[in-house]
């Protein structure tokens, strides 16, 4: 296994990223892999074990930081993702077919990825309900709860405990700044059309994320007619920490449909 750490992507933000790639297998094809956290707390070696598992498929595996809470809000994560992309068009990698797959905070970052750039997308527990939930829970107190150990504990150890809809608010909140004129625009369920790329969605039953954000995307799918596998995984885990239960379904997902065709990014 080949690691290349610390690459810049985006010079001006300093933003930079981790690159995983087995020298003696044929490359299948480029995965972006966009760790979880809440849009607050998380780092790409917190995706390593994802990053090595894929890699040792055969696939180039790159794996971003991006820029959280408090230092900037939405939408800038996701400028970051667009920057990202303007750097695999400019690298050696541009011309290799694309997937993205992401936990939490970044299943929501590869499902916008998903709509935006027509890549297939994997997305475990992504945050995927937005403006629909808060509307629905105006009554829920949001609190932040202790997250003190988030950025020592390994992802597929937080959150597994069933649903939080205080914390859930929190961190939802937290990422536009307590703003709510911008929540239908970052809802992805609304931007779903003909283009989307193919998407894999997981979510535990009784989880801190809500099961509506899958099942709503999902029907916007179907709607679109774009191709998508849904798994309601039992139990309380989140995100990661049902990995190992469809790690085998995500592979055989992706191997079906990282497409060739090249994404040009503007």
């Amino acid at each position: 296994m080949q690691v290349k750490r610390d690459i810049i992507y985006d010079e001006n933000r300093h933003l930079t990223l981790d690159a995983y790639h087995e020298e003696n297998k044929p490359y299948l094809g480029l995965i972006i892999d966009i760790h979880g956290g809440g849009w607050f707390r998380g780092d790409k070696a917190k995706d390593e074990d994802w990053a090595t598992r894929l890699a040792e498929l055969g696939y180039m595996v790159l794996v971003p930081n991006y820029q959280m809470t408090p230092d900037v809000y939405y939408p800038e994560p996701l400028s970051d993702m667009n920057s990202l992309m303007v750097w695999i068009n400019r690298s050696e990698y541009n011309q290799m077919p694309i997937g993205v797959v992401g936990s939490s905070a970044g299943g929501n970052m590869a499902v916008e990825m998903a709509i935006r750039y027509g890549i297939p997308a994997v997305s475990l527990s992504g945050i995927l309900d937005i403006d629909d939930w808060l509307a629905k829970h105006q009554d829920v107190v949001a609190a932040e709860g202790d997250t003190s150990a988030f950025n020592q504990k390994a992802s597929a150890t937080i959150n597994q405990s069933g649903a939080n809809d205080a914390f859930y608010k929190w961190f939802v909140m937290n990422y536009f700044n307590q703003r709510t004129d911008e929540l239908e625009a970052a809802t992805p369920v609304h931007r779903v059309n003909s283009r989307t790329g193919a998407m894999y969605l997981a979510n535990s039953l009784n989880e801190f994320v809500p099961t509506s954000g899958v099942l709503a995307m999902a029907n916007a799918l179907t709607e679109a007619e774009v191709p998508f596998e849904l798994n309601m995984v039992p139990g309380t885990r989140h995100a990661k920490g049902y990995l190992d239960d469809v790690f085998n379904q995500t592979v055989d997902f992706l191997q079906r449909h990282v497409l060739v065709e090249h994404v040009e990014v503007e």
